[in-house]
């Protein structure tokens, strides 16, 4: 029988929902369960181009590619105890948590086989994202750094040479960027909110990467309170450019959601508008140089019905569906019921009636002018 190629793998099980730390922790795995029902709710899932997939449990040899084998052992050992901290204080460890860790990064490997196999163009997990996990050790709730993961895999496996990895996380994702620092076959482009203001205090325009990797790692750190005007025009301004220059074989885009306006971790002021602009262009992109390959990944978030409107319309502009605005009676029943949080309007949402972002304007500019004197691929040359 000939193979049906979808144009979104979704990854998706409830099984996720077990990579909890406890009722009292920011990081709620609700926030996936109610991502998904608002998708199914709103009809993506009814859609014939977009197809879900169970996830699977990452073997350990494919969590080693990027962690140490001691650090690995530590986390299964911790994970059979059930109690102590993963790290400073941020990433308790429970009952499974490599488990439920290893099938956040098997998720993320799953996305990955579906487009490279041809089963679909571009593919989603919503529960990966774990950006800030180093090779030994945890931190800011990874565990396993599901994306470093999947692009080693993706140089291993399938023998890709240029990988784009971009973050949009308000957090700075710091375990990617520190992992691949001299590696040029990952170019990473992270927009976060200012270090001096945010955990984890990286991410500066002067890190460029080092040795083989200089020139290849592009921050653009932006001040509390920016929306969406100043963000948008230095992704229009950077993002593309950088695209085409480095014609990456793989994009991996890591979606936090703590960008959006009413986080409660973060201090950025992003609407869905700017979600729904970043994905769709990287969309137009991998169809432009990287032969549609293209996955999304969660992130942070810790406003669940802020999670669910951005993930939801991520995965509509992959699985090319069209969303309008209303949002279903039952999932807001559903979010009253599950977190006591009154339901936004719509599904869409907009910044708050005044709303300036000078100081973010103003800062994004000289992002841009920093990053064009030490980023040699912003002007037409190689590094």
């Amino acid at each position: 029988m000939r193979q049906v190629r979808r144009t979104l793998a979704y990854v998706y099980s409830d099984e996720f929902l077990k990579y909890d730390f406890g009722p009292s922790h920011p990081l709620t795995p609700i926030r996936l369960k109610l991502t998904y029902e608002l998708s199914r709710a709103k009809g993506l899932f009814d859609s014939q181009n977009i197809v879900i997939v169970p996830p699977r449990v990452a073997t350990e040899e494919e969590v080693r590619l990027f962690h140490s084998e001691e650090y690995v052992s530590l986390v299964k050992k911790m994970s059979k105890v059930g109690h102590g901290l993963l790290d400073l204080g941020d990433t308790p460890a429970f009952k499974g948590v490599y488990e439920a860790s290893a099938m956040t990064v098997g998720a993320s490997l799953d996305a990955v086989d579906a487009v490279m196999g041809g089963q679909a163009d571009h593919g989603m997990n919503i529960s990966g994202g774990l950006h800030h996990a180093h090779e030994n050790r945890a931190s800011g709730f990874c565990v396993f750094n599901d994306p470093a993961v999947a692009a080693v895999y993706l140089k291993r496996k399938y023998r890709l040479k240029r990988i784009m990895y971009f973050d949009m996380d308000a957090h700075h994702g710091d375990g990617v960027m520190y992992g691949f620092y001299a590696d040029p076959g990952v170019l990473d482009v992270d927009f976060h909110e200012d270090g001096h203001y945010l955990f984890p205090g990286t991410g500066f325009t002067y890190e460029t990467g080092e040795k083989e990797g200089e020139g290849f790692k592009a921050n653009l750190p932006v001040a509390p309170g920016t929306g969406d005007e100043p963000y948008l025009t230095g992704f229009r301004e950077v993002v593309p450019t950088l695209v085409r220059a480095y014609k990456p074989e793989f994009i991996l885009v890591q979606c936090g959601a703590d960008s959006h306006l009413d986080d409660m971790l973060a201090h950025l002021e992003l609407t869905t508008r700017t979600y729904e602009e970043i994905i769709t262009t990287l969309h137009k992109l991998a169809h432009e140089v990287s032969s549609g390959r293209i996955v999304a990944l969660g992130g942070g978030g810790y406003n669940p019905a802020n999670v669910a409107r951005c993930w939801t319309l991520i995965a509509a502009a992959l699985g090319e569906v069209t969303l309008n605005d209303d949002l279903p009676e039952k999932w807001k029943s559903d979010l009253r019921r599950s977190i006591g949080l009154t339901p936004p309007d719509t599904l869409r949402s907009v910044p708050p009636k005044g709303h300036s972002s000078e100081r973010g304007a103003a800062q994004m500019q000289k992002n841009m002018e920093d990053l064009n004197r030490r980023i040699p691929l912003l002007t037409g040359s190689q590094p």
